[in-house]
């Protein structure tokens, strides 16, 4: 890998030209950068943070609890630097430093909007939940039935052989289960369900016929692609040493390294691509380097955008100004609408009985997931589309409450047993993809870099509502049918953005008059411009979608290779 230095004379282009430019290097700009190279194109990969390398920089990954200043808790001071993730489970000592900080990169809030952000190589590769599922054409036909939105450009036999690709290479357990509606791929082992898991799926599927399965994983149960299986330490956040779940630097950089092809140049905030009226394509990308604040010009004959669903829009609204006020790909009136995400932050607790002799080993890091089950079939519901739960069975360690008394012998002998089990699931639910949820440039509010910053305008409605009361509902009436004491339900709400599932603000579809992209993820206004990241989906069905983006941009870079090579591009 070549970390670029860019000559400092702009006008000599043949310095900063390559065959292919990738913009962004977290799980879509990763397999953009893979596949391209490994087809013989010289690509340059421009990632806007900093570079982070592989186990070198994982500074707190093999720590004791002990040796945070703070055990986990972050200070006021750095909460006030990243108040949005200060709002949830970010903020946490370990981690803190990976977030955006907020400060220098902010954005208006028209609607509450929790925009979860990593501006480093790697991106949210190094901390996403690497759950990873298949769509089937229960999701892609779902606006076409519904009569909403547009209908996919696509279907599951267009994705299904790159949803085999992408799955060979990345690494994904999980059961083969013949769920139509949640097609099975190709699994490393599956992590096994513990006991009280496995009887509450039992109970689940024969009065509800409905699937409790262990989570299909990014983190790999064997040896693979040179990477040490995963170590049960459930520390994935902060970076594995191992290799042991999917991310940018374990697996996709290395094999883009591998090819020779490669050229990384971290610092680099895209502005914009830059845009020939004659030919109706891009010629490159304007670079304003984030410690000088200088700016470059890169060449390419094909660009990837892969920034993620709101700076990839982000920058095609930056672009081609002087053709369409609104930016490349405007011309359909639908680039920075759509936002959508899955909607949780609810579902069901308890306690379960009788299992006091029984344990388990290491900390899994995957849980237990519920396939959607509404909707289908002759389940009809009050609302479109479904819903899925993730979560898991535990024993209560040492730091419950202890019936002892508080201090003595007895406290210490019951402390050093496990106390009893408990059982959750959490709800993730389809968000519609309505044109008023959307995104503008604010251009009263820059940047520390003197850049306009993004407007999110977008919100849950009557649809999710109602879906969330359902969510509530069955989560709750499942565990007690398994037998589950004490269930409690919670929700606390969602703000778009929750979900760290950001879509569609550059979506695919049929007709350049209403999407952005055509189904190979081209802009309609620019042919060698391509956006395969969330900014490409056209509805959010319930599953994550990191899979999906995966398969969506190695079909879409070996579609560029092929239509570059033949001249088409």
């Amino acid at each position: 890998m070549i970390i670029d230095a860019p000559n400092l004379n702009t006008k000599a282009k043949d310095n900063n030209t390559y065959d292919a430019i990738v913009v962004g290097s977290g799980i879509s700009g990763g397999w953009a950068a893979k596949e391209l190279t490994e087809r013989g194109l010289k690509t340059i990969m421009l990632e806007r943070g900093a570079n982070y390398e592989h186990i070198k920089d994982y500074k707190t990954a093999n720590n004791n609890p002990w040796d945070f200043a703070h055990r986990g808790s972050v200070t006021q001071a750095e909460r006030k630097q990243r108040p949005v993730i200060s709002r949830g489970w970010g903020a946490y000592e370990p981690i803190i430093n990976a977030w955006t900080d907020e400060a220098a990169a902010p954005y208006t809030e028209v609607k509450p909007f929790n925009w979860w952000r990593s501006y480093r190589m790697g991106g949210r590769s190094i901390l996403w939940g690497r759950q990873s599922y298949r769509w089937s054409d229960l999701d892609f036909e779902a606006n076409a039935k519904d009569g909403w939105a547009v209908d996919w450009p696509i279907r599951y036999k267009d994705l299904s052989p790159w949803y085999d690709h992408v799955e060979k290479f990345a690494g994904i357990s999980g059961s083969l289960e013949g769920i139509p509606h949640l097609p099975d791929g190709h699994f490393l082992p599956p992590m096994p369900l513990n006991i009280v898991e496995k009887d509450v799926a039992a109970t689940i599927k024969k009065k509800y016929g409905r699937h409790m399965i262990i989570g299909r994983s990014a983190n790999i149960t064997v040896p693979h692609n040179n990477r040490t299986n995963c170590q049960y330490r459930n520390r994935c956040w902060e970076g594995c040493p191992f290799g042991g779940y999917f991310s940018t630097q374990a697996s996709t950089l290395p094999a883009a390294v591998k090819t020779g092809n490669l050229t990384v140049r971290p610092q680099s905030i895209v502005t914009k691509v830059l845009y020939d009226k004659d030919t109706k394509k891009a010629i490159g990308v304007e670079v304003l380097d984030a410690e000088t604040s200088k700016t470059y010009e890169y060449y390419a004959k094909i660009v990837f955008l892969n920034a993620s669903a709101l700076n990839s829009a982000w920058i095609l609204m930056n672009s081609a100004t002087d053709i369409w006020q609104d930016g490349l790909g405007s011309s359909s009136g639908e680039l920075g609408h759509n936002i959508m995400d899955h909607h949780y932050n609810l579902g069901a607790s308890g306690d379960v009985e009788g299992y006091d002799d029984k344990y388990y080993y290491g900390r899994r890091a995957n849980g237990v997931y519920v396939a959607r089950f509404a909707n289908i079939g002759n389940d009809k519901r009050d609302y479109l589309r479904g819903f899925g739960y993730q979560g898991a069975a535990s024993r209560n360690g040492w730091s419950r409450e202890i019936a002892e008394m508080n201090i003595g012998g007895a406290y210490k002998d019951a402390a050093a047993e496990p106390g009893g089990w408990r059982m959750g699931i959490g709800g993730f639910g389809e968000l519609l993809p309505y044109h008023e949820n959307k995104m503008t440039l604010d251009k009263t509010v820059k940047d520390k870099w003197g850049l306009p910053v993004l407007a999110m305008d977008a919100e849950i409605k009557d649809n999710e509502r109602k879906m969330r009361l359902d969510i509530v509902a069955e989560a709750k009436a499942m565990l007690e049918a398994a037998g589950v004491k004490n269930v409690e339900t919670h929700d606390s709400g969602h703000n778009v953005g929750d979900g760290i599932h950001e879509m569609g603000t550059a979506r695919m579809g049929r007709d350049p008059k209403t999407s952005v992209l055509n189904g190979n993820n081209q802009v309609w206004d620019a042919k060698n411009v391509f956006v395969t990241d969330g900014a490409a989906m056209t509805s959010s069905a319930c599953q994550n979608p990191s899979l999906t983006y995966m398969a969506l941009t190695a079909r879409a870079a070996n579609f560029a290779a092929d239509e570059l090579k033949k001249g088409n591009i």
